[in-house]
């Protein structure tokens, strides 16, 4: 499964589509953003995936983290969310 990862220019309508498909695909999504214009996006995308997802019948849950990224030789800290089932039921 691929980490979706989130600038502070990506669109929040484009990343939240692909947080929902693969949701879908795999009842799980890694999120990845590093900055503080790229973690407003992400949550943003992440409460669109949430409603596009509940609309199945799917009630998730995130869990943020933080992740050392190793980007050109350096290392970044990036808030990773995961995206998972609330109690593992589907509705």
């Amino acid at each position: 499964m691929d980490i979706i990862k989130v600038s502070g220019t990506s669109r929040t309508s484009a990343v939240a589509g692909a947080i929902a498909g693969v949701f879908r695909e795999n009842k799980r999504a890694e999120v990845q953003a590093i900055g503080a214009g790229a973690v407003n996006q992400a949550v943003k995308a992440l409460v669109l995936a949430k409603g596009y997802l509940a609309e199945d019948g799917l009630d998730t849950i995130f869990t943020a983290a933080f992740s050392d990224v190793d980007i050109d030789g350096k290392v970044r800290t990036a808030i990773k969310i995961t995206v998972e089932l609330r109690n593992g039921i589907t509705e």
